[in-house]
């Protein structure tokens, strides 16, 4: 049975049989510097299964990976020191409330981008997904960290209405999204500390939830996936994850119990990695490698609803990420 990648990650969120374990791998551009020949070399030996969408980002078209500062349009002032690394915000658009009454999300900028998408979708055979939610962090650029924090803790009022507004800017995004021949919505938020969520499980229930089903609910009504990523131990949230309709969820398996989280959700939402990108790919042996990916076939069993993937990063050595590679799949397709 051989299958196309569109095909083997279809069949892969269904929980069906596949011709192999499915893959994926995300890099920064940081991940490349001073090796990049070597790394796309071993990475052609098993190229992805996930694709391109042709999407062209009118919004975030800035120096994203560059040393500098620079404004973002949503009004907040980024600040980067490391090439091929995303810099952080230093000033946020609405540190001061006294701007809330006349700001407002860039819409004009909705809709553009979307030119070539369906002719790439045409042209691959790869699987495609296209988003662009993330209502949590983005209500930390415009805001601030300290102060969004602050503000849901205290029940101040702006802050719902600031979310408010960053969510009716993505919905809007999402319908055009959807209307493309892409195969998934995709939507992000990192939800967890290295022990915990960030927030409360019921302010995040209150708050959050809701969002995160009306993408889902937005893909699902013109037969698209619904896929999320979210770092963090983020145990607490994966049966609300399940019920809003989250399809495959990407997430750092190696921060939580990896058996208990395949006991209670496989077959029931599909995993899109990942192997632990903290300790054991920038830090550990190829053996160390190599146990983590057992310990997930172990898990998961026959490994339907498992994508293999992995992040990355400058960090983590060549040797490492070959044996990430045959630990999944063997020898190069």
């Amino acid at each position: 049975m051989s299958m196309t990648s569109r095909e083997r990650v279809v069949a892969t969120i269904r929980f069906q049989p596949v011709d192999r374990i499915a893959r994926d791998v995300w890099t920064p551009p940081a991940a490349f510097l001073g090796r990049e020949q070597a790394l796309r070399a071993l990475m052609a030996q098993y190229p992805s299964d996930f694709g391109p969408s042709g999407y062209v980002d009118p919004v975030d078209q800035s120096p994203l990976f560059e040393p500098g500062e620079w404004t973002d349009a949503w009004g907040s002032t980024w600040v980067n020191i490391q090439r091929g690394m995303i810099g952080e915000v230093k000033q946020a658009a609405l540190a001061d409330w006294a701007s809330l009454d006349t700001w407002k999300p860039p819409f004009e900028k909705l809709g553009k981008g979307f030119e070539n998408v369906n002719q790439t979708c045409a042209d691959s055979d790869r699987f495609i997904a296209l988003g662009l939610p993330r209502p949590w962090e983005r209500l930390q650029f415009v805001r601030g960290p300290a102060a969004a924090y602050m503000d849901l803790a205290t029940g101040d009022g702006r802050i719902l209405k600031l979310l408010e507004m960053i969510h009716a800017y993505y919905l809007r995004h999402l319908e055009y999204v959807v209307q493309t021949d892409v195969d998934a919505v995709f939507f992000m938020d990192d939800w967890g500390s290295e022990r915990s969520l960030l927030i409360s499980p019921q302010m995040w229930v209150t708050y959050f939830k809701p969002l995160y089903r009306d993408y889902c609910q937005l893909a699902h009504s013109q037969n698209k996936f619904a896929l999320m990523h979210s770092d963090g131990y983020i145990m607490p949230l994966y049966e609300h994850l399940v019920e809003i309709g989250v399809d495959a969820i990407n997430s750092q398996l190696f921060a939580m119990p990896i058996e208990e989280i395949a006991e209670r959700f496989k077959g029931r939402i599909a995993f899109w990695g990942e192997l632990d990108r903290q300790g054991t790919l920038p830090f550990g042996t190829p053996d160390d490698v190599r146990a983590d990916v057992q310990r997930l076939k172990d898990a998961f069993g026959d490994c339907r609803g498992v994508i293999g993937q992995a992040s990355i990063n400058k960090d983590c050595p060549l040797e490492n990420v070959q044996a990430f590679y045959e630990a999944w799949w063997g020898e190069p397709d």
